[in-house]
């Protein structure tokens, strides 16, 4: 079965840590925090004060995802903060060996990410060193997209390369994923899929997480 990771950028800033303990609550099994920089993607978002106050509100595991220019200049102040996973992108990282030693030196799990316009060889190589990949699903900056068909390929090509090759690396998508087509990213091998309207964005998040868990 999938985790599901409910996307805080989607939640009511005005309540924050209730919505991170509403979707605890909900079954949800770890929240997924995107950092914006305004460089990398058009548009700024969260620090690590407000990580660490997410850290303080909620027992679930905090999923970081880094969408910064310079990534490896934020990760200590991050896991600080409270961070369990840290994603940097291949698309601004030059030296990916040393980005991955520098977040697990840490005590954080290790995560790369790549953008819809970049082809899936810039991850494929790591599929046994990385904890995680991450394929955006969406062009990254804003929430509310609709999902993007041709991540279904990337994360099928991932998929079958972790059987190849028994990694234990997890799939992770995100972008435009609901609990009306979430099984199709499951279908091509996803392990995590993360959710911001999709669920912020319904009137019940237990039903909503209840549902994308069955499908």
């Amino acid at each position: 079965m999938a985790l599901i990771a409910p996307s805080i950028l989607a939640a009511d800033f005005g309540r924050l840590a209730e919505e991170a303990r509403a979707v605890e609550l909900a079954g949800a099994d770890l929240i997924h925090v995107d950092v914006m920089d305004g460089h990398f993607v058009p548009n700024l978002t969260l620090g690590p004060d407000l990580v660490g106050a997410l850290d303080k509100a909620t027992e679930l595991p905090l999923d970081v995802h880094l969408m910064v220019e310079n990534p490896l200049d934020f990760v200590e102040s991050f896991v600080r903060a409270g961070a369990d996973w840290i994603t940097v992108h291949c698309e601004v990282v030059d030296d990916v060996e040393a980005a991955l030693s520098a977040i697990e030196s840490h005590g954080c799990r290790a995560s790369l990410a790549i953008n819809p316009a970049t082809p899936v060889e810039a991850v494929s190589p790591w599929i046994e060193r990385a904890a995680m990949i991450l394929i955006m699903s969406v062009v990254p900056g804003f929430g509310g997209q609709s999902f993007m068909e041709n991540s279904l390929p990337k994360l099928q090509t991932l998929s079958d390369l972790k059987e190849k090759t028994g990694s234990e690396c997890l799939l992770e998508v995100d972008g435009g994923v609901k609990a009306d087509n979430i099984s199709r990213v499951v279908e091509a091998g996803v392990d995590v899929v993360v959710s911001g309207s999709g669920i912020f964005g319904a009137a019940d998040y237990s039903e909503t997480i209840a549902a994308m868990h069955a499908a």
